[in-house]
């Protein structure tokens, strides 16, 4: 009993060495360009932020997590700074007043993104694009690099590291109020100042520059000494953008958002659009009810008066009536001839005859012998069979040979 234990004391004390030995895979961190403060992972601004801090050390970080139209509401700066990092950044109508207004009152706006919404850039006479590189060459990791441009800077080593190329840049700026502060390896701007109005515009199109992986390289982190070198030292409050980052539109052109997007991000369009959509609701919801089921049409019955006569002639026929029915075949014909052709059958002569002839386009001949048929019916004291079947055949004679 006691080897049993032993052995199987044994056996767990193996099992967990092996468990312990397991080869773990490698933890791979997340490579999502989040940008954000708190993320630690290669892509986000961890070390850039707490950088600011050192930076900015007489001032606090005040963190918006709302629009710029929002802040602008709520603040009346003139001296302060306003510091976005994203992937995509796209405004609003507002939003872009809004921006335009802070800067213009003399504060200072620094934006880093790879797509800047464009009708900003048209306010400012610029234009962003990206290099016409092979498809390798953007697929391919490399040592790429920044540096700042040698008009404004004495030191302009690059900052390496090692990534996708670096080929965001300003192909079009005003040059009578644009400088150009830094290039990437292909000698192109991606880092231009733009004054306006008692401020100025800060403009970065490469975000990933602030990442904690391209600062946690080399001294790269000295890049943010000569991107802030121009800037207020001790502005008056500074800003620190927690909302643009996490906005990320899938582009599907510059600045471009899909529609719906696009409509909403124009108050005027946006309150249009709500409208429609209420009152849409509101004619499902009321109109519905009241529409009347859709009604078939009824074709009408064919009243001629041939084929009514034709009707009377087979109830009388199925009643041998001859008498009768020869007088309702000879009215319905003399009215028909009323008021189809407008004459007086009262008097029926050599004159009506012809007359009758000429407007129904029928030989004079058939109508002689009709009315000479209709005479003879009127007068007989028994009408047979025969004299009955003559003058429906006339009769229908008369009506197939007109026109």
């Amino acid at each position: 009993m006691r080897s049993i234990t032993l052995y199987g004391a044994f056996l767990l004390l193996l099992v967990i060495l092996c468990a312990s030995c397991k080869v773990q895979p490698p933890v791979i961190p997340s490579l999502k360009e989040s940008f954000s403060k708190k993320d630690k992972n290669p892509f986000g601004t961890y070390v850039f932020y707490n950088q600011l801090k050192q930076l900015f050390y007489h001032n606090e970080l005040h963190t918006k997590r709302e629009n710029f139209e929002n802040v602008w509401q709520n603040i009346s700066d003139t001296a302060s700074i306003y510091i976005s990092v994203s992937k995509n950044l796209f405004l609003s109508e507002a939003g872009q007043k809004a921006m335009l207004s802070y800067v213009n009152n003399g504060n200072t706006m620094f934006i880093s993104s790879e797509n800047i919404d464009s009708s900003l850039l048209d306010s400012l006479g610029c234009k962003a694009g990206q290099l016409n590189l092979s498809d390798e060459e953007l697929a391919n990791m490399q040592y790429t690099y920044v540096k700042m441009d040698t008009a404004f800077y004495a030191d302009t080593r690059p900052y390496t590291y090692f990534y996708f190329p670096l080929n965001n840049h300003y192909k079009q700026y005003d040059t009578s109020i644009t400088n150009v502060l830094g290039i990437n390896k292909f000698g192109k701007a991606n880092f231009i100042e733009v004054f306006y109005g008692k401020g100025r515009f800060y403009l970065h199109c490469e975000p990933r520059v602030f990442s904690n992986y391209f600062l946690l390289q080399n001294k790269n982190y000295q890049y943010l000494q000569d991107v802030f070198a121009f800037t207020n030292a001790t502005p008056e409050h500074v800003y620190w953008d927690d909302y643009y980052n996490k906005k990320n539109y899938p582009p599907s052109g510059q600045g471009s958002k899909n529609a719906f997007q696009l409509l909403l991000q124009y108050p005027a369009t946006a309150r249009a659009l709500w409208l429609a959509l209420l009152l849409l609701a509101f004619y499902i919801l009321f109109g519905g009810k009241r529409r009347q089921r859709i009604v078939a049409t009824i074709v009408t019955n064919t009243n001629s008066t041939v084929a009514f006569t034709e009707t009377v002639g087979r109830l009388y026929l199925q009643k041998k009536d001859n008498r009768n029915m020869a007088d309702k075949l000879i009215m319905y014909f003399q009215e028909h001839i009323r008021k189809q052709y407008y004459l007086n059958t009262s008097q029926v002569n050599d004159d009506f005859i012809t007359t009758l002839s000429r407007k129904v386009n029928v030989q004079k001949e058939i109508t002689e012998a009709l009315f000479k048929t209709i005479s003879l019916v009127q007068n007989a004291t028994v009408i047979s069979d025969q004299q009955l079947l003559l003058l429906n055949q006339q009769i229908e004679k008369f009506y197939k040979n007109k026109i």
